[in-house]
């Protein structure tokens, strides 16, 4: 991987919800490597854990208990202003929904993250149109969300996951919602964009089909994390 330190450290997580005797414990006790550069595929059947192990990855959610290391710094032990800027400046998310805003064309929902993080529009634009043409849609940049097929909505949410250059890029079922060709296509160019940018990938399926075409898979069952050797 061209080096031996590990970007993200997953140690002894876990996750429940609910109070008293109707807690449900979701995670028990993950503790998982991640190095850079790597794609990697977490699957297994639905309400196994696998997406709340994701959102808690990205950020979005906050452990029980055990940590979450990046590059050496425990990331739960942030403000959550910091942890917020955290996750625009290092994490790409790619959902089964894509989560485009229907009003805006290709161009201006690739280019959301950029604004928001406070780049000027002439610079937001040209590095949008970049990344679609990238991603193949350079004809479809002043396409709504609407006029798009599915695979092309996901190709958006894809160039706009990568707009400010993430270090690791969660995708959560990102072909569950695409036919089987389509969703191929899609993690033909999520792994493309593995390997030409080095970015971590790291994709959440319950589909074995997909998981069985990522170089690293680790399966997951009751709340629990195995790596398949």
């Amino acid at each position: 991987m061209g080096t031996t330190h590990p970007l993200i450290l997953v140690e002894n997580l876990f996750k429940s919800f609910g109070h008293g005797s109707k807690r449900v414990e979701v995670l028990k006790g993950i503790s998982l490597t991640f190095c850079p550069g790597e794609a990697v595929a977490i699957y297994g059947s639905s309400g196994v854990g696998k997406s709340t192990f994701m959102h808690i990855l990205g950020t979005l959610d906050r452990p029980t208990a055990g940590r979450v290391i990046y590059r050496g710094q425990d990331i739960f032990s942030m403000e959550e202003k910091a942890l917020a800027e955290f996750r625009n400046r290092e994490v790409g998310f790619i959902f089964q929904f894509y989560h485009l805003l229907p009003e805006f064309n290709a161009l201006e929902n690739t280019m959301m993250p950029a604004l928001i993080r406070g780049m000027h529009r002439g610079e937001a634009a040209m590095k949008a149109e970049e990344i679609l043409v990238e991603v193949g849609l350079g004809e479809r940049i002043t396409h709504k969300p609407g006029e798009l097929s599915g695979g092309e909505q996901q190709r958006v949410a894809a160039a706009r996951s990568l707009i400010l250059q993430p270090t690791v890029l969660l995708a959560d079922e990102p072909t569950g919602n695409l036919d089987a060709k389509t969703g191929h296509a899609i993690l033909d160019l999520l792994m493309r964009l593995n390997t030409e940018k080095r970015i971590t990938l790291i994709v959440v399926t319950h589909n074995h089909e997909i998981a069985s075409r990522m170089p690293r898979r680790i399966q997951m069952v009751d709340g629990k994390a195995f790596e398949e050797h």
